[in-house]
């Protein structure tokens, strides 16, 4: 593949948006599920381990994935506002932004409403969380620097809160699954607990990652040099790290994925500026650049492969596909763990052939 032509984009945040799509599009065609019989018992099995959620406290690096969508989200709206705001008014953009957040919304809700048992209303898709997450970054973003981060901890503050004091019979357990007041808060909006734990009101907390992001964001558009905004992006990295693994070393707060606590944004925020960091040193300071087109068709058409393999995907195309491979495969007596192996890796093949159709169109799916 050839580099992709210097632009005005900022090459690396679209890397770490098309291989955080990457890795999720890989997981939704069961390619980690079926290595996993394929690496039982040897040296692979703790890597591919780190591919799932934590069951609860604790950290994996699949539990990263979700705070980087939000967290470059953030950068993303940074740089987009910075265009928009030469253009277009505060109210404009206000409304545009409105909007956005209302098909994010839908879309999430959409993502959950069919089920073999009917409709049904849920609100812990990653888009409806978005929703929130980005109106609140957009409110936020004109004030000072110093206002954002107290919005920001402020997030952490509230849910923190009513974790612990919060004494609702039944869900007064802050830190047990089941029995803690995001679960509570389920009941009331949904009428329902989500059986792995997460929780709704996660939004609230993990409104940091995109805050954050929009603050990675600024750093990166400034006057600074590139040296000078390594620095402040490192600088920030240790300091969110140092937090959040601090108040889990020191038993104040654990950290826990599926309800993001507070020590869990802090540590997955800054790994997630960690990560912007070394991409941002690799291929806008040192201008390596090679083979970023293919995360490009992914980064580019985020949306839309997220909502193919969540919607069509999960409900027909993967398994459609996998059923053929599976057959042809069968034919050529392909052992069974080898056989969905490759099938996965088709399925994952034609999905990107599908970006890639749609990048060399320029059809690019926008909320």
């Amino acid at each position: 593949m050839q580099p992709l032509p210097q632009n005005n984009r900022l090459l690396s945040l679209d890397f770490l948006r098309g291989l955080t799509m990457v890795f999720l599009t890989l997981e939704s065609t069961l390619l980690f599920e079926h290595l996993r019989p394929a690496v039982a018992g040897t040296w692979g099995a703790p890597i591919l381990n780190e591919f799932t959620h934590h069951p609860w406290h604790g950290l994996h690096f699949w539990d990263l994935v979700q705070p980087t969508f939000m967290f470059v989200a953030g950068t993303a709206l940074a740089f987009s506002m910075n265009k928009r705001r030469k253009e277009m008014t505060w109210n404009q953009t206000f409304v545009k932004i409105l909007k956005r957040c209302f098909w994010l919304f839908f879309w999430g809700v959409l993502d959950y409403a069919v089920r073999k048992t009917g409709l049904s209303f849920e609100l812990w898709d990653v888009l409806t969380q978005l929703s929130f997450t980005t109106l609140v970054a957009f409110l936020i973003m004109d004030f000072p620097i110093a206002v954002q981060l107290f919005v920001s901890f402020l997030c952490l503050l509230i849910p923190e809160l009513l974790y612990r004091y919060a004494h609702v019979p039944g869900f007064d357990q802050p830190f047990v699954d089941q029995h803690n007041f995001g679960n509570y808060v389920d009941t009331l909006l949904m009428n329902k607990i989500n059986h792995d734990g997460w929780v709704a009101i996660n939004c609230i907390s993990t409104s940091c990652h995109t805050i954050w992001g929009v603050l990675a964001g600024k750093i990166l558009l400034s006057s600074r040099t590139g040296a000078q905004k390594m620095r402040y992006l490192l600088i920030s990295c240790a300091v969110l790290l140092v937090l959040g693994f601090g108040l889990d070393a020191a038993g104040i707060t654990p950290i826990i994925k599926r309800i993001a606590t507070s020590s869990f944004v802090l540590a997955s925020g800054g790994y997630c500026v960690l990560f912007l960091a070394i991409c941002y040193w690799w291929i806008d300071i040192k201008m390596h650049r090679r083979w970023l087109v293919f995360f490009t068709w992914f980064g580019m058409n985020s949306i839309f492969i997220y909502l193919f393999f969540e919607i069509v995907g999960d409900r027909w195309f993967t398994e459609y596909i996998l059923t053929i491979t599976g057959g042809l495969f069968g034919f050529i007596n392909v052992p069974l763990v080898a056989a969905s192996i490759l099938g996965a890796l088709v399925v994952f093949a034609l999905e990107a052939a599908r970006l890639r159709f749609l990048f060399k169109k320029k059809v690019f799916f926008k909320i």
